[in-house]
């Protein structure tokens, strides 16, 4: 029997359904996505657990949208708390992208002892909880991204208030700082590891991580045309506009675009040097890598399903 804390299932608009589904081409083009991931045996687990947090700390949680499946599937073959803690960092970061781009708020304030506003006291207990167990190099190298994404978003905000669009070439680093580059540092404290400095540092993490990143966010960008077609802020978007193209051959262009990261994505993970690790280190690495590897099918999956953007 399933749980009595199971989302309730929200009717999804034809137009969002299409969008996602126009995603599907890639399952026969790119191999870590041709196969649906697996979902945590202790789903519902996290989904209560989630909603307990969210409705405490005076968050949203939409109806049909499903972050807890999300992180079921991204974190599978681990325990119930690593992804009730990832779920609930999702919940907070899309609260936070609806806050910023629909109803205009301030960035909130996040490292200065201010809690009033449910996204300044939610962020204060989850950084407690995963920053516990974690290096000072790691807590700088999330407070780092957290604040390239503020200064993106505060970026994105002037271009949409003067009508300025971002090139195709300027659009990727953008949208890879938007999208939140903290969340891929979060995959580390949720599987109790830590990826050793010089290795995160070097050139194949760091491709392995922005493509994964673009990848992820450019899916994203495909599943939400039908809300963002007069937005100069989403991949398709900027494709029909600079190269002329109708909405059916931009996306088409995309997905092309998507496979070759996701192409990158494998060849930097071949390119790992761990034999200099020991074997726990070089293990726990491999986690790390291979979650990266499992997030653009987690990731459709869940568009597939989600009512996030019906």
């Amino acid at each position: 029997m399933k749980s009595a804390v199971m989302s309730t299932l929200v009717p999804r608009s034809r137009a969002a359904t299409r969008a996602a589904e126009s995603l599907l081409p890639l399952t026969g083009r790119v191999p870590a996505m041709a196969e649906p991931c697996r979902m945590h045996p202790s789903v519902y687990a996290i989904e209560a657990a989630v909603i307990d947090w969210a409705r405490r700390t005076g968050l949203r949680v939409g109806p049909g949208v499903g972050f807890h499946r999300m992180a079921g599937r991204a974190f599978a073959d681990f325990d119930v708390a690593a992804g009730t803690l990832f779920a609930q960092w999702l919940t907070w970061l899309f609260h936070l992208d609806d806050d910023l781009d629909e109803e205009g708020a301030p960035y909130p304030r996040l490292f200065d002892g201010h809690g009033e506003h449910p996204l300044e006291s939610s962020f204060a207990e989850l950084w407690r909880l995963t920053s516990a167990q974690m290096s000072d190099d790691w807590r700088l190298r999330f407070a780092t991204h957290l604040q390239m994404q503020q200064d993106a978003c505060a970026e994105e905000a002037r271009n949409r208030a003067e009508g300025t669009w971002p090139s195709l070439a300027e659009y990727p680093a953008m949208r890879r700082a938007t999208v939140g580059p903290f969340l891929y540092d979060l995959v580390e404290p949720c599987l109790g590891v830590e990826v050793p400095v010089d290795l995160h540092a070097g050139e194949p993490w760091q491709s392995l991580v922005d493509a994964c990143n673009d990848a992820v966010a450019w899916c994203n960008d495909v599943a939400s045309v039908p809300k963002e077609r007069g937005d100069g802020h989403n991949l398709v978007v900027i494709a029909m506009r600079e190269l002329e193209l109708g909405e059916r051959e931009a996306i088409a262009w995309t997905l092309d675009r998507i496979a070759e990261r996701c192409a990158d994505m494998r060849a930097a993970a071949q390119r790992l040097r761990l034999d200099g690790l020991d074997q726990l280190t070089a293990r726990n690495v491999a986690k790390v890598a291979c979650a990266y590897l499992a997030a653009p099918r987690a990731h459709l999956d869940w568009l597939l399903e989600s009512a996030r953007y019906a």
